[in-house]
C-alpha cells in the first residue's frame, strides 16, 4: 500500500495510528482492463484507492462515453452520488489496465471520521483538492485552447499519455481524436 500511503501523507500529515485504522478496513481487489468497478445507476457504497494501475470515470451522453476523470496510483475513486447522497450514481468507473485497488465502505469511513480527527481532516483535504481540480478543469475548458489543455494534462499526468487510449484523453479534454492527433503532431 505504499503508493496509497504516500499520497495520503502528501495531502495531510496523518498519524501512523490513523493510517493503520484506515488500512485495517481495506479489502484488496485486482481488476483486469475493462473491469467495471462502479456501475452507473447501481448503488456502490465503497471508495476505492488505487495502489497500481489506472481507472477512468465516464458518463454516457447522447449515447457516447465521455471521460470525466482519471485515477492513478495513490488516488481514490468512487461514485459521487453514492458517497454524498447514498443514491446510485451517474458515472461508470473502469480499470484501464491491470489495477490493484483497496476498498473501504462509506459506512466504515464515516465511523472513522467521527472517531479520528486526522482521518476526517485528511478526507476533507482530499475532497477539497478534487473539487478544485474539477473546478480548474471547467474553467480551462472555457478559457484555454485544446492544445493548452493537452499540455496541462500531460504536465499533471506525466507518462499517462503512453498508458491509455488517446480517445479517452480526447474525450476528457473535450475534443475529437483527430484534433488531438493533430495537436500531438505539432508538439
Amino acid at each position: 500500500m505504499k503508493n496509497i500511503i504516500v499520497h495520503m501523507l502528501g495531502l495531510y500529515p496523518m498519524s501512523e495510528e490513523a493510517i493503520g485504522k484506515i488500512t485495517a478496513c481495506f479489502k484488496q481487489h485486482m481488476f483486469k482492463p475493462k473491469d467495471v468497478l462502479i456501475q452507473a445507476g447501481k448503488l456502490d457504497r465503497n471508495v476505492y484507492f488505487i495502489e497500481k494501475g489506472i481507472t477512468r470515470s465516464y458518463i454516457i451522453h447522447d449515447g457516447k462515453e465521455v471521460t470525466t476523470w482519471f485515477s492513478v496510483e495513490g488516488d481514490a475513486t468512487c461514485g459521487s452520488m453514492d458517497l454524498y447522497r447514498d443514491k446510485p450514481g451517474f458515472e461508470f468507473v473502469e480499470a484501464l489496465e491491470q489495477t490493484l485497488a483497496y476498498s473501504i465502505t462509506i459506512e466504515e469511513l464515516n465511523k472513522l471520521y467521527a472517531a479520528n480527527i486526522d482521518i476526517a481532516n485528511w478526507m476533507r483535504v482530499l475532497q477539497q483538492e478534487n473539487f478544485l481540480c474539477i473546478q480548474e478543469t471547467h474553467i480551462d475548458r472555457l478559457n484555454l485552447s485544446v492544445k493548452e489543455r493537452y499540455l496541462k494534462f500531460i504536465k499533471r499526468y506525466p507518462g499517462l499519455k503512453n498508458r491509455i487510449n488517446l480517445g479517452y484523453i480526447a474525450s476528457y479534454l473535450g475534443t475529437t481524436l483527430p484534433s488531438l492527433s493533430r495537436i500531438r503532431a505539432e508538439i
